[in-house]
């Protein structure tokens, strides 16, 4: 084959503008032109031209495109009868309603460990128990005290009865013999002067007069009354016999040593229930039925008197443990009904009701809360400790009353709001702004069609 030729670039005249543009046209061996060194001004400017129109037709179909098309008609709903409700909802824990941390009275070593942590006891039960032989030691010791504290107040009130029987024997005597000396002091002389002045007056009527006057002088036998004095004599003779009259300082005595004798028996017995009370505490046993959650100690472990060594949660008592945020706090009280779902038991909603709402909020630093505990109606069985329970609380719920969708009213302020209708807006008055409905309570009647969201 025979290779091609370029030859030399020949001028050219542009018999148009009377120029010569120097084009140069190469030439080949086989005698076909190539056309070389075109003018690309020209070219690019066709290519922007073409690239213009085109876009431009394209704008134009788009602003035709839906020249003809007509506007979706709003979504209507009708106004219906049912019921309207508004709940608050969170998150929670599973946890007992009651849990006791069990310790030993006294401190020792440990001798035994019936259970761990997961066993499930009865009331009543045996769970741990150390070394006794101290505690029992002080019950023996604190009896032995008690016994010979009783032996003394019995010795104080039988010689406190001995006193007290001496000084009564001792105390009637002069009171007896006083009333009699008395009498008979009174009716000794008017015999006397009765007899003497008989014979005075058969002897020398004249001087009867002074010897009638003499007897009334016989008035002097009445003091006799000494006789009286006799009662301070047998007084005497008492307080010589080791007993004064009335036996006062003697009964005084005898009644302190009673005293004193009960107040040790007193003492005594208070301590002995302390040593029993402390002989029973080297055993612990399950005050309630439930679940064993921690166990501090083993066999041969020393523990102090006071300090926790197990934990007992009551299983069987279950209740949720929530928190809410102080926007929806205030719309909680105690007794609302609630639903909670755990994760093991997908699909199942069990019944709660609100038994406690704490007046005073914590904060994390960006956010209040309030925490809220709820009971189970009917706790299911085999709940665990410490699992997560959605929470749902209804704090407001009417039924079988005129409700619209909650997003077809709009500008609530107070007992009104807006509802579209017809392509107008409507004044309504409405009650409970539900989740999904709000109840409507004057503007609108059963059936009647309202935009469903505008």
């Amino acid at each position: 084959m025979r290779a091609l030729r370029v030859s030399e670039a020949t001028p050219r005249w542009d018999r148009a503008g009377g120029e010569d543009t120097r084009q140069h046209f190469p030439t080949m061996g086989n005698g076909l032109t190539a056309w070389r060194g075109v003018n690309r001004r020209w070219v690019w400017l066709a290519a922007g031209v073409v690239v213009i129109l085109l876009l431009a037709a394209g704008a134009a179909r788009a602003l035709t495109a839906g020249a003809d098309e007509q506007p979706a008609a709003a979504s209507t709903v009708a106004v219906d009868r049912g019921a309207v409700t508004t709940e608050v909802a969170t998150t929670g824990t599973v946890e007992p309603a009651q849990t006791r941390s069990l310790s030993f009275a006294v401190g020792g070593t440990v001798t035994s460990v019936k259970v761990r942590a997961g066993t499930v006891v009865t009331a009543g039960q045996v769970l741990a128990s150390i070394d006794d032989a101290d505690a029992a030691e002080a019950v023996d010791s604190a009896q032995d005290t008690l016994a010979d504290a009783q032996d003394t107040l019995a010795d104080a009130k039988e010689s406190a009865a001995s006193d007290s029987t001496s000084s009564t024997s001792c105390g009637v005597v002069p009171a007896g013999y006083t009333a009699p000396s008395a009498a008979a002091t009174t009716t000794t002389p008017a015999p006397t002067a009765t007899t003497t002045s008989a014979p005075a007056a058969t002897t020398a009527p004249t001087r009867t007069t002074a010897p009638t006057t003499a007897p009334a002088r016989t008035t002097a036998p009445a003091r006799t009354t000494a006789p009286a004095r006799t009662g301070g004599g047998t007084a005497t003779t008492c307080a010589q016999n080791g007993t004064q009259s009335g036996g006062g300082q003697n009964s005084g005595g005898g009644g302190d040593a009673v005293l004193s004798a009960q107040q040790r028996v007193n003492q005594a017995e208070m301590a002995l229930q302390n040593a029993e009370d402390q002989l029973e505490g080297t055993t612990i046993t399950a005050p309630i039925a439930g679940r064993i959650l921690t166990v501090a100690g083993k066999v041969g472990s020393q523990v102090s008197s006071g300090t926790a060594f197990l934990t007992l949660a009551d299983v069987y008592d279950m209740q949720i443990s929530a928190d809410f945020p102080e926007a929806d706090a205030d719309r909680l009280a105690v007794k609302q009904t609630a639903t909670a779902t755990l994760a093991d038991r997908a699909g199942k909603e069990f019944g709660a009701t609100v038994v406690q709402v704490d007046p005073v909020g914590t904060s994390d630093g960006t956010m209040v809360r309030y925490g809220v505990l709820l009971s189970f109606t009917d706790a299911p069985e085999d709940l665990l400790v410490g699992q997560t329970a959605a929470v749902r609380v209804t704090t407001g719920s009417v039924a079988d009353v005129l409700r619209v969708p909650s997003t077809a009213v709009h500008d609530i302020a107070g007992d009104t709001g807006t509802v579209l209708r017809a392509g107008a807006q409507l004044k309504v008055g409405v009650g409970l702004r539900g989740d999904q409905y709000t109840e409507i309570t004057s503007g609108l009647v059963e059936g009647a069609a309202v935009v469903r969201s505008w």
